[in-house]
């Protein structure tokens, strides 16, 4: 790389962090404004007291207005980061700051209604797209898109998670991990400046009880216990998750494809609607309930905890089905939290050892989180950016190992596609 391009790289990291963390605070404002318009306020306090009909109207007819976007501009459809180089390098689309705009509204509309999606996948995407329409501007060569895409999306995933260092990994562990040696910097680049800008206006996930480089070694003897203990609900979220996209799939969808965006309707609006009468922390995105559940806000029975988790996998599933817009890293990441608090309240219960739930809510986090997604240096940097704790993070590193492996058993795992073995 001569030193004109260098310049040029270092002025296109600038600009795409700068807009970026600017685009990811308007999509984090504009979703809360959605969810709180639509609900009256805030969704876990009013839905309670809303009228059933009109629980079961709201998600319904987002979901509806989502998939007439994406019936108008195929861009609008959640994309993986790589899937998004490898689209553009093959110029199978091509992404216009109307698509950007349409994208944000999509998403905003999927994560307010309920559906139990996250926002970092979006939060990605337009970071990507993002670099994708500067990269053009800047006339840099086509050998180094995908490293631009990277670029973009590592500052989309450091804006959103207010944690630079995460979306520097997501990126490096997604599709730039041959350019490392090269490009690093500029990753860091675009992520320290989008999340200085993310920083300024929104509130990152803090862990209040950080005890910081003091180990309690009764946590490292839980989380062998812990082990076995996810590898179950791993399996559980993976077997379940399959059998529901497979039956929708192969009773509906392929009967009514004529009429598929009604079957999504009718079908998402129903199940998330319905899930959002038992209880709105079993939808959503979940990154109020990692939130919660990590810092202690919450004290919820085993049984409970048990309810939800399945709940949660069923909307999880649901939302991919009706075509949600929106990422799965948070909502894995509360299905973890909710599996670490529950296994920590159930080891109270049977051994005078005691540990914190909190901790395990994070442990439990992360290790679902990067096991189902494959992204083990994301799943400890962010154990790490969360907590700053050494409680959290040595056993993070040690159950993610070895539940890899377990699940690897039946399992095959790339990224975000899951297959079981035959």
């Amino acid at each position: 790389m001569d030193n004109t391009l260098r310049f040029n790289f270092i002025l296109f990291s600038l600009l795409t962090g700068l807009i970026t963390g600017a685009f990811i605070v308007i999509y984090w404002v504009l979703t809360n404004l959605f969810s709180h318009l639509l609900f009256f306020g805030n969704p876990y306090e009013t839905i309670p007291n809303l009228p059933v009909w009109y629980v079961y109207l709201v998600p319904t007819v987002s979901i509806l207005i989502v998939n007439y976007l994406i019936s108008k501009d195929g861009s609008v459809k959640e994309y993986g980061v790589a899937e998004i180089a490898k689209i553009v390098e093959e110029n199978k689309i091509i992404f216009t700051w109307k698509s950007l705009f349409l994208k944000i509204i999509a998403s905003s509309l999927s994560l307010a209604s309920g559906f139990a999606v996250g926002n970092e996948g979006p939060s990605a995407a337009i970071g990507a797209m993002v670099a994708n329409r500067f990269h053009n501007l800047f006339k840099l060569p086509k050998k180094l898109l995908r490293v631009s895409i990277s670029v973009g999306a590592s500052g989309g995933i450091a804006a959103i998670f207010v944690s630079p260092i995460t979306g520097i990994m997501f990126a490096l562990e997604n599709i730039a991990h041959e350019f490392i040696k090269d490009f690093a910097g500029y990753l860091i680049l675009a992520s320290v400046v989008a999340f200085s800008i993310a920083f300024y206006f929104l509130e990152p996930l803090i862990f209040t009880y950080s005890a910081g480089k003091f180990i309690e070694y009764k946590n490292i003897y839980a989380a062998i216990l812990f082990i076995p203990f996810i590898t179950v609900f791993i399996y559980l979220y993976l077997i379940l998750k399959d059998k529901i996209l497979m039956f929708l799939n192969k009773h509906l969808t392929v009967r009514f494809l004529k009429y598929k965006n009604w079957i999504f309707a009718i079908i998402g609006g129903g199940v998330i609607g319905t899930i959002l009468q038992i209880s709105p922390y079993a939808a959503f995105s979940g990154h109020e309930l990692v939130d919660i559940l990590i810092n202690n806000q919450l004290h919820l029975a085993f049984g409970v905890i048990a309810g939800i988790i399945v709940l949660r996998i069923v909307a999880t599933a649901v939302s991919i089905y009706a075509n949600a817009v929106g990422g799965i890293f948070i909502a894995l990441m509360s299905i973890g939290a909710l599996v670490g608090y529950g296994y920590a309240e159930f080891f109270n219960m049977l051994f005078s050892l005691k540990v914190e739930p909190f901790y395990f809510a994070a442990i439990g986090a992360a290790v679902f989180m990067g096991v189902n997604m494959k992204l083990p240096l994301t799943a400890l940097v962010v154990s790490l950016e969360i907590t700053y704790d050494y409680n959290v993070i040595v056993p993070t590193g040690i159950i993610f190992i070895i539940v890899s492996f377990l699940v690897s058993l039946n399992f095959e795992i790339h990224k975000m596609i899951f297959k079981e073995k035959e």
